[in-house]
C-alpha cells in the first residue's frame, strides 16, 4: 500500500477522449491504475483527511478503492459530459471521495446527537460518505455501456472483474436516470461483508448510504447532500466550469441542448430589463427568473423532441449547475434571490445567474439595465414576488461569514485544476515515513511559539487537525478560536519529541510549549487576568467542560472563519 504514496512518477499525458473504436484495451492491475501521479496524490489527500492508522486506512479505504479500480479499469465516467476519457470513471470516483471528505470536516455527525455519540461514530460517518461518493456513478458501467471481451462475449460487472482485453461502446437510447438505481447490482463487490456489517450498526448512517446507493438522494439527508455537492465540484472542474468550454459541448449532448434552449428563449421569447420581464442584463451577469425560464426551457426542448430532458425544475437546476452553465451562490446553490430596482419600482425574485457570453457571442447585446440588481439575504423556494429583504453589504460581491463548506463551493477557481484544491504538502521522499508528510518545514527551535502556531495553521488547512468535532482540540466559539489545553499541546510534542531539551528539561514538554505560545501574546486574557478560558459543552444527553486559549485574531489560523460550534458556550470569568 505504501508504494502508492512513495514512488514518484511523471504525471501522465492527458488521457485520450472518446470510445475505443478499434482494438482492445489491456487489463491493468489496480496497483498500475492507481500509480498515476494525480491518483497517488488524491489517495494521499484522502488518507490525510481520515487521520487513520495505516491498518485502518488500508481496510476501510485502500482495499475498497483497489476493488473499485479493478472493476472500472479504464472506462470513462460519461460519453460526452464530464470525465469523458479513458480512466475517467476512476478519476471521478477518487475526486469525489477526496472532495466529500473535505466537505465532511465541517459537519458534526450524526446531526443533533450527543458529543460522545458523534465521537464514537466519526470514522463510520466519514467512511460512509466516502463510499457513497466513490460509488456515486458505478451503475453506469452496468446499464450505459456495452463491454465486449476479446473473445466476443459481453461482460457484465456483476460477473466480477474483467479477465481479458476489452472494448466498449455506449448504448443508444439508454435511460439517463437508470444508472442511479443500478448501483445495487455492483456495490457488494466493492464493499466487503465486514464493512457492511460495521456500517449497518449505525442506523441513521446506514439508511442515508442505502438511499444514496439506490439513487434516492432526496431521502439521503446530509450524506446525499455532501455527495451531490462533491459531484458538482468534480464535474464543473472537469468540464471547465465556464461558458467558453460549455459552448464547445458536442452537438448531441444534453449540455448543448440546454445552451441552445437558453439562447433561443433569451434571443426570441423573453422580455428583458422592464417590469414584468423574465430577465435583467447587468454589466457582469444575466439574471433570469428561475421558475419562469426553466418551465419555458423544458417546454421548448420537449417541443423539439429532444430526449433525456429532466422531468422537474429541480433536476434542471442541478443539470445547469453541474454543467457550469449557471453561476453558484456563495452557499453553492443554483438559485439566487435578488432585488430588482428602477426608479420607484422594486421587486424581489429568485433567479438563475448566467454569464452574458453564454447567450451573446458576436451578436449585439441589449442595453444594460439602467436600474440595479442586488443579491439579498433570504432564499425563497419560488419566484413569486416577495417583500424586499435587506441587501447584503457589497451586493453580489459579498461573501462574508462564509463557512468552510461554503468556501469550497465558492472556490470554483481554486482552481486551475482540481488537484490545486487538494494541494498537498511538499512530497515526501521514499525514505520518510508517511506520518511525517505534514511536518512543518522550519525547525521548531527557531521560534518555538510561532512554530507551534504554524503547525496548528498547517494542520487545519490540511485537515490533519479537525475542528468543531467531538474529538477536536480546536473549536470556533463566540467569533474566536479555542485551542484546547492540554490536548493540543500534547499532540504537538508527540509529533516533535524532545523539542524542549535545548531549553528546559525541568518541566513537561507540553507545558514548555504552552509557555512559548503564551509569550506570543496572541491570546485573549480573562477579566481576572488569567489565560485559560472554560467552555461549557452541552449535547442532548451529556454535559462537560473544555479548557483552552482564545485567540485575539482568528485570522491567524483561518482565511475564512467557520461558523461557531453550536455545542460550545464560553463560561464567564
Amino acid at each position: 500500500m505504501l508504494s502508492l504514496f512513495r514512488h514518484k512518477r511523471q504525471k501522465p499525458p492527458p488521457p485520450p477522449t472518446g470510445n475505443v473504436a478499434d482494438g482492445y484495451l489491456p487489463i491493468e492491475s489496480s496497483q498500475s491504475l492507481l500509480a498515476a501521479e494525480h491518483r497517488r496524490q488524491l489517495l494521499d489527500r484522502i488518507w490525510q483527511y481520515t487521520a487513520l492508522s495505516h491498518p485502518q486506512f488500508s481496510q476501510l479505504y485502500i482495499n475498497p478503492i483497489h476493488r473499485y479500480a479493478e472493476l472500472v479499469q479504464q472506462l470513462p465516467a460519461s460519453e460526452t459530459h464530464h470525465h469523458a476519457y479513458l480512466g475517467g470513471m476512476l478519476d471521478h470516483g477518487l475526486e469525489l471521495v477526496a472532495c466529500s471528505l473535505k466537505l465532511r470536516q465541517s459537519y458534526l455527525l450524526p446531526t443533533g446527537a450527543a458529543p460522545e455519540d458523534q465521537a464514537a461514530q466519526t470514522d463510520a460517518w466519514s467512511a460512509g460518505i466516502a463510499y457513497g461518493a466513490l460509488l456515486h456513478d458505478i451503475g453506469k458501467i452496468a446499464v450505459d455501456l456495452l463491454v465486449e471481451r476479446q473473445d466476443g462475449r459481453v461482460w457484465h460487472p456483476w460477473q466480477g472483474s474483467l479477465d481479458q482485453p476489452y472494448r466498449f461502446r455506449y448504448l443508444k437510447g439508454r435511460d439517463y436516470h437508470l444508472h442511479g438505481a443500478a448501483a445495487g447490482l455492483i456495490y457488494t463487490q466493492i464493499l466487503d461483508c465486514p464493512i457492511l456489517d460495521w456500517l449497518s450498526g449505525f442506523p441513521s448512517l446506514w439508511a442515508n448510504l442505502l438511499y444514496v446507493l439506490a439513487g434516492q438522494y432526496e431521502r439521503a439527508g446530509v450524506l446525499g447532500e455532501l455527495v451531490m455537492q462533491a459531484d458538482r465540484v468534480s464535474t464543473a472542474q472537469n468540464i471547465g466550469g465556464n461558458p467558453n468550454k460549455a459552448l464547445q459541448a458536442p452537438i448531441h449532448s444534453l449540455q448543448h441542448h440546454l445552451i441552445g434552449g437558453l439562447r433561443h428563449l433569451v434571443l426570441n421569447e423573453l422580455k428583458l430589463n422592464q417590469p414584468g420581464a423574465a430577465g435583467w442584463l447587468t454589466q457582469d451577469a444575466l439574471w433570469l427568473v428561475s421558475k419562469t425560464v426553466t418551465d419555458k426551457l423544458r417546454a421548448y426542448l420537449l417541443s423539439q423532441s429532444i430526449e433525456g430532458i429532466p422531468s422537474s425544475n429541480l433536476a434542471v437546476f442541478d443539470e445547469l449547475q453541474s454543467h457550469g452553465l449557471v453561476e453558484s451562490t456563495p452557499e453553492g446553490k443554483a438559485i439566487w434571490t435578488a432585488l430588482v430596482a428602477q426608479g420607484n419600482w422594486q421587486q424581489s425574485f429568485t433567479f438563475l445567474r448566467l454569464q452574458p457570453a453564454l447567450i451573446w457571442g458576436n451578436e449585439d447585446r441589449p442595453k444594460i439595465f439602467s436600474g440595479t440588481v442586488t443579491m439579498v439575504v433570504d432564499d425563497h423556494p419560488t419566484d413569486a414576488p416577495v417583500s424586499p429583504p435587506v441587501p447584503k453589504a457589497g451586493g453580489t460581491g459579498s461573501h462574508q461569514n462564509q463557512s468552510l463548506e461554503d468556501s469550497l463551493a465558492m472556490d470554483a477557481d481554486y482552481l486551475g485544476t482540481l488537484l490545486n484544491m487538494f494541494e498537498l504538502a511538499e512530497p515526501e521522499t521514499p525514505e520518510s515515513p508517511p506520518e511525517r508528510a505534514l511536518e512543518i518545514r522550519s525547525s521548531p527551535s527557531d521560534n518555538p511559539g510561532r512554530a507551534f502556531l504554524k503547525w496548528v495553521k498547517e494542520g487545519i488547512q490540511s485537515h490533519k487537525l479537525i475542528i468543531n468535532d467531538s474529538k477536536a482540540k480546536i473549536h470556533t466559539v463566540s467569533g474566536s478560536v479555542l485551542l484546547v489545553t492540554p490536548g493540543l499541546f500534547q499532540r504537538y510534542v508527540q509529533e516533535f519529541p524532545g523539542i524542549s531539551q535545548d531549553f528546559d528539561q525541568e518541566i513537561e514538554e507540553w507545558r514548555w510549549v504552552q509557555k512559548q505560545f503564551e509569550k506570543l501574546k496572541v491570546h485573549r486574557k480573562r477579566d481576572d487576568g488569567l489565560n485559560i478560558w472554560i467552555c461549557h459543552v452541552e449535547g442532548p444527553r451529556k454535559k462537560a467542560n473544555l479548557k483552552g486559549y482564545l485567540l485575539e485574531t482568528p485570522a491567524l489560523l483561518f482565511n475564512i472563519v467557520p461558523a461557531d460550534n453550536p455545542f460550545l458556550k464560553i463560561v464567564n470569568a
